[in-house]
C-alpha cells in the first residue's frame, strides 16, 4: 500500500501552475503517477486536455522527460522510446533504470489510439499506459467517445425529443487490454489516492506493458461544482458505476468493495450531463441503466471468485 508520510516527502514532478480547469481530475492523476514512480521517468503525452493544458510554451508542468505526441500515438510512441532504451543500454550507453509512462484521454485510448495502444501491448515493451478517462471528447467540445455511458449528454449525442443522451453502453476497454493476456492491468478512480497510487507502483514494478483506466470526472463536460470531483469520483466506486479492480497475470481482484452498494442515480444526479433522465418519462431508462450496472458487477465477482 501507498505511504501517505513518504509521499509527501518527494519532490513534486507535476508542478502547479498549469492551465487546467479549477477541480480538473488529469492534474491530480499526473501528480499521484509520478509521486508513485522512484525511477528516472519518461513520459509521452497525447494531445488532449492534459497535454494542451501543462505545456504552454515555453512553460511546462512536467519535470520529467516529457514528448507530446499527436492524438492517435502516444503509445506508439512510448515503444518506441523503451526500444532505443533497451538498444542504448544493452550497450553499455545508458546505466540508469529508466521506467516509460503513456498518457492518453479517453478520445485518443478508446477509439483514435486504440491501434497504436494494442501494437505497444502486443509487441510486450515494458510500459505503463495511463488513460485518464473523463467519458468524451472534453478538449474539442464535449463529443460522445466510445467511453461515454449510456444516457449521457454530450454535444454529438445530445438529449432531446428525439433521443436521450448516447444510445448505446460505452466500450469496456480494460477487458480488451486484459485479452491481450499482459502481467498487469487495472481499473482505479480520482478520489481513491491510495488505490491509485498503489497499483502505479505495481505496474512500473512489472517487467512487461501494463495498462491503468482511471475514471476522471470532469467538471466541465459532466457539469458539478469544480470543489466535488473526489467525491464524485469516489461515488462511482459506491454506486459500482466503476468498479476499481486488477488483473494480474490473469486474476481478477476486486480492491475496493462498497460495504453497502448504493444506487447509480446517487451517481447521475449530481451531473447536469444526466439531468434529463430524471424525467417521468424516463424512468424506464434509468431502471435500464441499474440492471446493466448489476449485471456487470455480478460478472466482475464471478470472476474475482475463479481467481
Amino acid at each position: 500500500m501507498a505511504n501517505l508520510k513518504e509521499l509527501s516527502k518527494k519532490e513534486e514532478k507535476f508542478t502547479g501552475g498549469h492551465r487546467l480547469c479549477a477541480g480538473c481530475g488529469a492534474g491530480v492523476i499526473a501528480r499521484q503517477v509520478l509521486m508513485a514512480v522512484d525511477n528516472p521517468l519518461v513520459v509521452t503525452c497525447a494531445t488532449g486536455c492534459l497535454e494542451v493544458s501543462s505545456t504552454i510554451f515555453p512553460y511546462t508542468a512536467w519535470k520529467t522527460s516529457f514528448f507530446h505526441s499527436a492524438f492517435e500515438n502516444s503509445a506508439a510512441t512510448c515503444s518506441g522510446v523503451e526500444a532505443a532504451y533497451r538498444s542504448l543500454k544493452k550497450r553499455g550507453k545508458v546505466n540508469e533504470d529508466y521506467r516509460f509512462v503513456a498518457f492518453g484521454g479517453d478520445g485518443g485510448t478508446y477509439d483514435i489510439g486504440l491501434q497504436s495502444l494494442s501494437g505497444a501491448m502486443e509487441r510486450r515493451h515494458r510500459m505503463l499506459y495511463i488513460c485518464y478517462n473523463n467519458e468524451a471528447y472534453m478538449n474539442t467540445g464535449i463529443q460522445r467517445s466510445g467511453a461515454t455511458p449510456k444516457g449521457a449528454h454530450t454535444t454529438t449525442a445530445p438529449a432531446g425529443k428525439v433521443r436521450q443522451g448516447k444510445e448505446q453502453v460505452r466500450k469496456d476497454l480494460t477487458a480488451i487490454l486484459v485479452a491481450h493476456d499482459i502481467p498487469y492491468a487495472a481499473q482505479t478512480t480520482v478520489g481513491n489516492w491510495n488505490d491509485l497510487i498503489t497499483k502505479v507502483q505495481k505496474a512500473v514494478a512489472t517487467d512487461g506493458p501494463t495498462f491503468i483506466n482511471i475514471l476522471q470526472p470532469c467538471r466541465l463536460g459532466w457539469g458539478y461544482k469544480p470543489e466535488d470531483t473526489l467525491a464524485i469520483g469516489r461515488l462511482a466506486v459506491e454506486t459500482c458505476i466503476w468498479p476499481v479492480y486488477e488483473v494480474v497475470n490473469g486474476e481478477y481482484k476486486i480492491t475496493s468493495k462498497p460495504k453497502e452498494k448504493k444506487p447509480v442515480t446517487e451517481w447521475l444526479k449530481p451531473q447536469a450531463r444526466f439531468k434529463h433522465l430524471f424525467r417521468p418519462e424516463n424512468k424506464g431508462l434509468l431502471e435500464q441503466i441499474q440492471a446493466e450496472v448489476d449485471a456487470k458487477w455480478e460478472k466482475l465477482l464471478r470472476l474475482e471468485s475463479k481467481a
